[in-house]
């Protein structure tokens, strides 16, 4: 065995546009003495795009067992791994986090690169708060799972991640409008692809989603935060007036300004922007 140790190297790769591929990433794939996978048939493609000839090694969700002990054997002996999926980080809603784990204990070195992420690419278009958030990838396929899952997090104030499939999207958008009420959602489609559509609405609108989306692709979900409870009314499924100045007297009493109080109101409670300042400034009126 060599006494000197292969590096583990995290590759992100486009989650769509091939010009998303960093120079680093190019140059790692091509000095690895192997790469590991999601898609051996749908990597050799990108691949073979920026001329990079390495062998390849599957690792997925159903073998990742049975090839972790093959590649920390590559790693112990002096060989670095690159490991990718089909797209974007490795790690995240894809394969990869055990083979890390395995790693580190192994006392190998982990080289994470940065890259293209679609939760944080449609964070970041949606303008909803980004200050705090929540990635949850794809709901649990067990409804009860689901259930249980959506119910924890309806009282998290921070925006909420999702990725879905289109053929669970008309039913995932009506169950998150079950347990968390409505609220502000930006519905990103085929992010940095050709025909990369965001949606910005509310729960409510998209119960019958083929009636403003394209329900094709890969779709990433932007959900508001909930309003603290402090500031939600007991009952009643829609904020009142006074209960958007409550809202907003809060927030300014916490040194947030008028304007960017009644900003993140209106993202937290899916309403629109001008009827909480109507709100607020009749309250200041009388």
């Amino acid at each position: 065995m060599s006494e000197t140790k292969g590096t583990l190297y995290l590759v992100p790769t486009p989650i769509g546009n091939l010009e998303d591929m960093t120079y680093r990433a190019v140059r790692v794939l091509q000095e690895v003495h192997t790469i590991a996978a999601e898609d051996t048939r749908h990597s050799g493609l990108l691949l073979k795009h920026f001329d990079i000839k390495k062998p390849l090694i599957s690792y997925h969700e159903h073998n990742k067992e049975a090839k972790e002990e093959p590649l920390l054997a590559l790693l112990l002996a002096g060989h670095d791994v690159a490991l990718i999926s089909d797209a974007g980080m490795p790690a995240i809603s894809d394969p990869g986090a055990e083979l890390v784990q395995a790693a580190i204990e192994a006392g190998l070195i982990v080289v994470p690169l940065p890259g293209p992420n679609a939760a944080l690419t449609a964070l970041i278009a949606s303008g909803l708060d980004t200050r705090e958030f929540t990635f949850l990838g794809f709901l649990p396929k067990k409804s009860s799972h689901r259930q249980a899952l959506l119910e924890r997090v309806a009282s998290y104030t921070g925006t909420l991640l999702f990725y879905e499939a289109p053929h669970r999207l008309q039913a995932s958008l009506q169950e998150l409008y079950k347990y968390l009420g409505n609220r502000s959602i930006v519905v990103g489609r085929e992010l940095t692809k050709k025909f990369e559509t965001f949606v910005r609405t509310d729960l409510a609108s998209l119960q019958q989603a083929e009636d403003w989306l394209t329900i094709k692709g890969e779709f990433v979900l932007v959900v508001g935060g909930a309003v603290p409870d402090e500031t939600r009314p007991d009952t009643a499924t829609t904020l009142s007036a006074t209960d958007y100045v409550s809202a907003v007297t809060m927030l300014m009493e916490e040194g947030i300004s008028k304007k960017e109080a009644i900003r993140e109101i209106a993202k937290r409670t899916g309403v629109s922007r001008r009827d909480v300042y109507n709100a607020v400034e009749m309250a200041l009126r009388d």
